[in-house]
């Protein structure tokens, strides 16, 4: 497994392949990420990379002690921090530049992101309920929940159960997406589907880990 991409999803667009196929992809726009911290079995119990982007000049936005230590590293503030599990952090070094030219075209890679928020949403918008029945019986109730719960035992409704709500803004992680290109010059990388996320969001990808089964 290798170290992962910070991005930022900059909206959707199209191409069309050799064959004149439209391929649906969206835009994602990198900035160079650094390696700024390595995580080793001895030291931490587990091998990842940690990488920063978003330079900051001032550190308004980020806490004294991550100051302290971007102040030792001498590399910059990084606003956005985060790791990648690797199988080997010591092929790294702190302060080494990691691009969109770090994956080719027909990569399979996970995207992660946070969903858009849609507020408070109803049972079956939110998970897609089928809502009561539409004739005799039942009286302006045709989009509600329905039974909750049990009788007297356990005389209460369980963890989990699926009821009207906040829907989105929560982490999705959309599977075996297909890089179609990238442009270095810019920092854009273009993947095919649809990625978690509005606008200007950061997203993170890395190496897909549940590639699907070749079909012979």
């Amino acid at each position: 497994m290798r170290v992962g991409l910070i991005a930022e999803k900059i909206g959707m667009t199209q191409f069309f392949d050799d064959n004149g196929v439209l391929i649906p992809v969206t835009v994602l726009k990198s900035e160079p990420c650094t390696v700024v911290a390595l995580r080793t079995t001895e030291k931490s119990g587990y091998n990842a990379v940690q990488l920063g982007s978003k330079k900051e000049e001032g550190g308004k936005h980020i806490n004294k002690p991550q100051l302290e230590y971007f102040k030792k590293l001498g590399l910059g503030n990084f606003r956005i921090l985060k790791e990648f599990r690797v199988d080997d952090p010591l092929i790294y070094n702190i302060g080494d530049v990691i691009t969109v030219e770090h994956y080719k075209k027909g990569d399979d890679v996970d995207v992660t992101g946070i969903s858009k928020g849609k507020g408070f949403a109803g049972a079956m918008k939110r998970h897609n309920f089928g809502g009561l029945r539409a004739t005799h019986g039942v009286s302006l109730t045709h989009r509600s929940l329905g039974s909750v719960g049990n009788r007297t035992l356990p005389g209460r409704i369980f963890k989990g159960k699926r009821m009207a709500g906040h829907m989105g803004n929560k982490k999705v992680t959309i599977l075996n997406l297909k890089v179609f290109g990238t442009d270095v010059s810019k920092g854009l990388l273009y993947v095919i589907g649809a990625v978690p996320g509005s606008r200007n969001g950061v997203v993170y990808i890395r190496d897909a880990i549940k590639k699907p089964p070749v079909v012979r």
